[in-house]
């Protein structure tokens, strides 16, 4: 299995596998919401604001995780959100997202990211670092449904500390239905 940064050229693939995982776990309705998640910020987003990570087993996409840009007024820490990730169906419960996750964090503290946030399942992204967060200490670009899923992880060596001002995704993002 080989991990890598470039998903240019896959994006078709990629929006594919996220289709498809999401349909086979939560249903058509949503495998087509995220589907259509990933093409927008794949397509729409400033290269600057977009980190795509693939993981690949024999030249096929397995597995992928998109982080795109948060930014606040008043603040000028450099912010990427986690989401989605997905695994395929077939090749999930072998460790591929926690080794991608692991991997796509590492490039991005390389990178000079400070904080990586994500909105989802404790259990499954504290294996990765992640802790929960309030709203008070990192704020949302909306209002969460399950503000018990918003986690979050210093890519710096400090700890964090209160991110000032609104908060701002980018455009694929900015729809309330995401959080």
């Amino acid at each position: 299995m080989e991990f890598s940064q470039d998903a240019r050229g896959r994006y078709q693939e990629l929006v594919a596998l996220f289709t498809a995982t999401f349909t086979a776990s939560e249903g058509a309705s949503e495998g087509t919401l995220i589907g259509d998640l990933v093409r927008n910020q794949l397509s729409r987003t400033p290269a600057a604001d977009l980190y795509v990570f693939t993981a690949e087993s024999d030249g096929v996409a397995i597995g992928g995780a998109v982080f795109t840009r948060l930014t606040y007024d008043q603040d000028d820490r450099s912010v990427f959100v986690l989401g989605p990730v997905a695994v395929a169906t077939e090749r999930q419960g072998q460790g591929i997202g926690r080794q991608l996750l692991t991997y796509a964090l590492q490039a991005l503290r390389k990178a000079g990211i400070d904080i990586a946030v994500t909105y989802g399942d404790p259990n499954y992204y504290s294996r990765v670092g992640f802790a929960p967060v309030t709203g008070a200490l990192i704020p949302a670009p909306f209002t969460l449904q399950y503000p018990e899923g918003w986690l979050a992880q210093s890519l710096a060596e400090t700890e964090i500390t209160p991110l000032k001002g609104t908060a701002h995704c980018v455009e694929a993002f900015n729809d309330p239905a995401f959080w």
